[in-house]
């Protein structure tokens, strides 16, 4: 959260500048194919309740997830993504079918249509900037996914799975009060479980 008064208390700022650089140095169009094609099969070996699965359009240099959402639709799941309202808001997700168009929503990232069916995702694929290995990540500062698992775990259960390029890993991510802890932390290279 940004300080009214210019200053970044927690460092965020300066966190998330130094993590943007670090995720957009990997550049390399095969190493990042490898790396989703990687952590889509580290999902599908977790034993997660993935009835429903919640997952994001990759913006800019994020890993992309549409591997895993591709092979939890292929296995039964019903499969969503996110629909950005108002900032301050918690995201929505509808439907996502492969074979239908998207269309560039709220910050230019592409969203199911308004007409798919809202889903509550029992599993939700989280992007970050940057993690550590106490399951804290370091959004982009507008606080939708803090909102969003806040207001899914207030209605039951969901495991918030963060998903990221190992080299995202930071020895210490900022935190304040309101941000959200994740349950897993998969990368290329390894699967990290927190709490139970």
């Amino acid at each position: 959260m940004i300080d009214p008064l210019g200053t970044d208390p927690l460092g965020k700022d300066a966190a998330r500048a130094v993590a943007r650089v670090v995720r957009d140095s990997i550049a390399d169009p095969d190493q990042r194919d490898r790396a989703a094609l990687a952590v889509r099969d580290r999902l599908a070996q977790l034993a997660l309740p993935a009835s429903s699965v919640g997952g994001y359009w990759p913006l800019g240099s994020e890993l992309d997830v549409r591997p895993a959402l591709l092979h939890f639709k292929q296995a039964g799941c019903a499969v969503a993504l996110p629909v950005s309202g108002p900032r301050g808001t918690a995201l929505v997700f509808r439907d996502w079918d492969p074979a239908l168009p998207t269309a560039a929503g709220r910050y230019g990232i592409q969203e199911p249509d308004a007409s798919r069916p809202v889903i509550q995702p029992a599993v939700l694929l989280v992007p970050l900037l940057a993690f550590d290995r106490s399951g804290q990540r370091l959004g982009y500062g507008a606080g939708y996914y803090d909102r969003t698992l806040d207001s899914l775990r207030a209605r039951g259960p969901v495991v918030a799975v963060g998903v990221a390029f190992a080299a995202q890993e930071v020895a210490a991510v900022p935190c304040g009060p309101h941000d959200e802890r994740l349950d897993w932390i998969v990368t290329e290279r390894e699967t990290l479980r927190f709490g139970e």
